[in-house]
């Protein structure tokens, strides 16, 4: 199975401009997501899709691989999905599955990497799978930056919110989980994706996975115990900083 990473980045954030080339313990995000992905030894590559010419230079600086992308992207999966039709255009080769990794994800790991894919193995019927972490404060379960997810029996995800759902407290009755923005796609349904009309959910809680759930396909969430914190805030990049310098990193 061939299988490549696309780390999705622009610097227009509108809650933190510029926050690819934030630096966290002496190096830019995007460079901690690039290397906490391109560990994984499933990927035959590892490309970062951009639309801002600073982070294809920098990215190019370290020797990794950056494809410019459009600017008028509302979605890092349509981002995505465009860069993949570049990068086959480019390498003569298709690919099986993509996994996109977003650039605000700088705790991530190899491992994380496996095991949002593993299903793909396993199950031939899988179309995307989406990394699920713990909550573990009822801070961030009110926290309106965190996605939380309430799934069905299977596993599959019934609901992405930044509301905190379901009502109650963490480990009160249902629980969620919160989203990790590591989402393998079979090829040819993020092909799909692009051509699925935007929905109203998905516009209203700004979350690519909307659009697969309201157009009746499933998502299949993936439990992983590793610590992992996006970068959303000038506040959030201060915390995650601290855990990945007392862990060492």
């Amino acid at each position: 199975m061939k299988i490549v990473a696309f780390i999705p980045a622009r610097m227009g954030s509108s809650r933190f401009p510029g926050k690819p080339m934030a630096k966290i313990a002496g190096k830019p995000m995007i460079q901690h997501v690039y290397e906490g992905t391109r560990g994984s030894k499933l990927l035959s590559e590892t490309v970062v899709a951009t639309c801002d010419a600073e982070i294809r230079d920098f990215v190019e600086s370290i020797g990794g691989t950056a494809i410019m992308t459009s600017d008028r992207h509302e979605r890092a999966s349509d981002r995505c999905a465009e860069a993949l039709q570049k990068l086959e255009a480019m390498r003569g080769e298709t690919y099986d599955v993509v996994v996109m990794v977003q650039g605000d994800e700088p705790m991530t790991r190899p491992e994380m990497i496996d095991e949002a894919v593993a299903p793909f193995f396993e199950d031939e019927s899988v179309r995307v799978t989406n990394l699920l972490g713990e909550i573990r404060s009822e801070s961030e379960f009110h926290d309106r930056n965190v996605i939380k997810v309430v799934c069905d029996l299977q596993g599959n995800a019934l609901c992405f919110s930044r509301m905190a759902i379901p009502t109650g407290k963490p480990g009160e009755g249902v629980d969620s989980g919160k989203q990790v923005c590591i989402i393998p796609f079979r090829r040819d349904f993020l092909l799909k994706y692009l051509d699925l009309a935007p929905t109203p959910h998905e516009i209203t809680e700004s979350v690519d996975m909307m659009r697969v759930l309201e157009h009746g396909h499933k998502v299949k969430m993936v439990p992983t115990k590793h610590e992992t914190y996006p970068v959303d805030t000038a506040e959030d990049l201060r915390r995650v900083e601290k855990i990945m310098q007392s862990a060492g990193n």
